[in-house]
């Protein structure tokens, strides 16, 4: 037996031929040669795994968002530092705990049941619940998405949830901010409306005062037929003789009163109609239209926008009205009314100035659209305008002679109503065309 002292022999033994200890050499070299890649190959799949440990252990703190990862038994494996934060519990106390355990006790069994559905289906499923927080509860809106092997089976889930709280907070500030909009846009509409009707004004004490001093003479003349009435029943109260009534009869014109009488009575009721038709369109003009959608005829309503403007007119403007077919259309005519109005002011604006301004309006219904179209013979509108002329504020007015928003208002009211409000092609002058889709027949 060789001991420490015993020198070892450095030749071959005898029964090994040169081949096979060749073969023992080069096998050794190649496992050799095989371990080192394997270890090179572990080093840079050890250091792959280090990285992706950081990147995860930076997301699961850095994120903002509750983040849980479960195990395929639904047991807690990994935790965000916000969830942490939230729960007021650290990663090492509930690590291996179930992932119901912290949801509120009446909820468990609903992230218990979305859990197998996630298994079952292999899809994200989503939910509200309320986490357990060191506070109360905090209702998320929750993801749950599964995590699959190799071989596509579910090998885990990943929670993420965030807090409706903040969500409800910045649907409230979006849901303000969209009110505060509308209100303004209300606002806006308003007082485009009130300038318009503050241009008629002249218009409108005319046309008042026309039938109300018709009114007013009527019953003066009322008065004095009432008072010779009374003088004849005086006289018959008194027991007159017939010559003696008779003869009074004739002083004061009786016959002929009584035929007058008629007269004033029907002059006074046709001006109170005419005060009262009157006040019923501005009625209709000052109106919001903010209330119920109902079925009007697009051509009175723009017999009634135009009449008004033309009564508040300085110039001398013909108003041509071609063909106006009955057009039923549903919506506010408060508003369509003040499209009409705010269209013909444009024009007659345009031809200010011009001794033979004209102004022709149609209605036509025309493939279930009621057609209006407002078209002028003035100066028109410059091709390097035209695509700007229903944008907010913009106005070829001079100052203080416009807001730029009347054709701006009217667009959008047009397309409130399902329809449009374009531009048209002419060789000459200015043309509109306002469509809205025909409804029922009044």
């Amino acid at each position: 037996m060789a001991t420490l002292d015993t020198p070892i022999s450095h030749e071959r033994p005898q029964h090994f031929s040169d081949d096979a200890w060749l073969d023992v050499l080069q096998a050794m070299d190649r496992t050799y040669a095989d371990l080192v890649g394997y270890q090179e190959r572990l080093e840079r799949q050890n250091a792959e795994l280090e990285e992706m440990r950081t990147f995860l252990t930076a997301i699961l703190s850095s994120v903002s968002d509750v983040l849980i990862v479960a195990d395929r038994a639904g047991r807690i494996a990994r935790f965000s530092q916000s969830c942490a934060d939230l729960t007021g519990r650290p990663a090492a106390q509930v690590l291996g705990e179930p992932l119901a355990e912290m949801f509120a006790p009446d909820e468990k069994a609903i992230v218990t049941a979305m859990l197998q559905t996630v298994r079952d289906r292999r899809r994200t499923s989503s939910f509200e619940a309320n986490l357990l927080t060191a506070a109360g509860v905090e209702p998320l809106d929750i993801s749950i998405a599964p995590r699959l092997d190799d071989r596509g089976r579910v090998d885990g889930f990943v929670l993420t949830g965030r807090p409706l709280g903040a969500l409800r907070t910045a649907y409230a500030k979006l849901s303000a901010g969209h009110d505060a909009l509308k209100t303004a846009q209300a606002q806006l509409v308003r007082n485009e409306k009130l300038a318009s009707l503050g241009r008629l004004l002249a218009g409108v004490a005319h046309e008042l005062n026309n039938p109300i001093s018709f009114v007013y003479a009527n019953t003066h003349a009322l008065e004095r037929y009432a008072g010779k009435f009374e003088t004849y029943f005086a006289r018959v109260q008194d027991g007159a003789s017939r010559e003696e009534l008779i003869a009074l009869r004739r002083d004061l014109r009786l016959d002929r009163e009584v035929a007058n009488l008629r007269d004033a009575i029907e002059g006074a009721r046709d001006g109170a109609e005419r005060v009262r038709d009157i006040v019923e369109d501005l009625r209709r003009l000052s109106s919001d239209g903010s209330g119920e959608k109902l079925v009007f005829d697009l051509a009175e309503t723009v017999r009634i926008a135009a009449s008004w403007v033309m009564r508040g007119m300085k110039q001398p403007v013909t108003l041509e009205m071609g063909v106006m077919e009955p057009a039923p259309v549903l919506g506010r005519a408060g508003h369509v009314q003040q499209v009409v109005m705010n269209l013909v002011q444009n024009s007659v604006d345009a031809l200010e100035g011009r001794a033979d301004g004209c102004i022709r309006l149609s209605v036509q219904a025309l493939a279930g659209q009621a057609v209006l179209t407002v078209a002028d013979n003035g100066p028109g509108i410059p091709g390097d305008l035209r695509a700007a002329v229903f944008d907010p504020f913009f106005t070829t007015k001079p100052v203080g002679r416009g807001t730029g928003l009347g054709l701006s208002i009217s667009h959008k009211i047009a397309e409130e109503h399902g329809g449009s409000l374009t531009l048209c092609e002419v060789a000459d002058g200015a043309c509109f065309k306002l469509s809205l889709p025909m409804g029922a027949a009044p």
